[in-house]
């Protein structure tokens, strides 16, 4: 069972391999957890839309409502 805690800090890691103000997307989080990655991805979006520290993004734009949000979305640190 993956926890929320090991989501949170697979997310900070994989941001903090990236150059400041570059994305990834949720999938990479989720796969570096499990190999059967896609029952992760709700856990990942929703460990995401918590941090204080990560930003949401749709096509180059902050996300406010992440249930709101339709198709693929990035995570970035806040800057």
């Amino acid at each position: 069972m993956v926890s929320d805690d090991d989501i949170e800090r697979t997310i900070l890691e994989l941001l903090a391999q990236r150059d400041e103000g570059k994305t990834i997307c949720p999938s990479e989080a989720a796969r570096a957890l499990a190999d059967d990655f896609r029952p992760l991805m709700d856990d990942v979006r929703r460990v995401a839309d918590g941090m204080a520290q990560v930003e949401i993004t749709q096509k180059g734009r902050v996300v406010e409502d992440l249930d709101a949000a339709r198709g693929p979305i990035r995570l970035r640190l806040k800057r």
